[in-house]
């Protein structure tokens, strides 16, 4: 019992250990893709044989870069709160992905649809989104014609787009520059640009 107890600390600061390397990946592979094992080390302020004892070479450091990311993924989706108003958990789902895709952008990039583990993740998120989005347009979110296919694929552009063009805006206080990110996204989606008398309105043509 006393040497389970010794080891319980070990892993929980092992586990720190790999998260600090991870983070600190992250942060310089954004700025040089090419960057060294070394100065990944450098960056988290480990010792670079501590670098290489966690991971063999610098493929696998990034393979589990991209685990990592592709796992923080899938919580940001499937960890907001399912019975809460629709509305309220999609916001907190916009929140959790923009914080995810901005603040893992590297690791996000590294991994294609074809791999078993990001199909799967895709998946689940598809039918979480599939499924907030019915509850929304039964809860008159959503109007009741709305198109879910092409709500989803919309809501997924917004997304992209948010995460791509304010990655390297965020200040000294991004969870509410995400938060301020989120709102913007969810509105256009439910609102989209126009103005008071685009309400009714329709286009026509010469």
């Amino acid at each position: 019992m006393a040497d389970q107890k010794r080891q319980k600390p070990l892993r929980a600061d092992a586990e720190r250990t790999v998260q600090t390397i991870l983070t600190a990946a992250e942060r310089v592979l954004s700025a040089n893709p090419a960057a060294t094992m070394e100065q990944i080390a450098e960056a988290a302020g480990v010792a670079r044989t501590t670098v290489h004892r966690r991971f063999a070479t610098r493929e696998a450091l990034v393979d589990a870069l991209s685990e990592w990311a592709t796992r923080q993924f899938h919580d940001a989706v499937v960890g907001a709160p399912v019975t809460a108003p629709p509305l309220v958990t999609l916001y907190q789902v916009t929140a959790n992905v923009l914080r995810v895709k901005i603040g893992w952008g590297f690791a996000m990039s590294r991994r294609t649809p074809q791999d078993p583990e990001v199909a799967q993740v895709h998946a689940d998120v598809l039918e979480r989104c599939d499924t907030l989005f019915l509850r929304a347009r039964e809860a008159g979110v959503l109007r009741p014609d709305a198109d879910l296919l092409w709500v989803r694929q919309v809501y997924y552009a917004l997304i992209h787009e948010a995460a791509q063009n304010r990655a390297d805006d965020l200040t000294a206080s991004p969870n509410a520059e995400v938060d301020t990110l989120a709102t913007q996204v969810v509105d256009t989606l439910l609102h989209g640009l126009g103005g008071p008398g685009a309400s009714g309105s329709t286009l026509t043509h010469p």
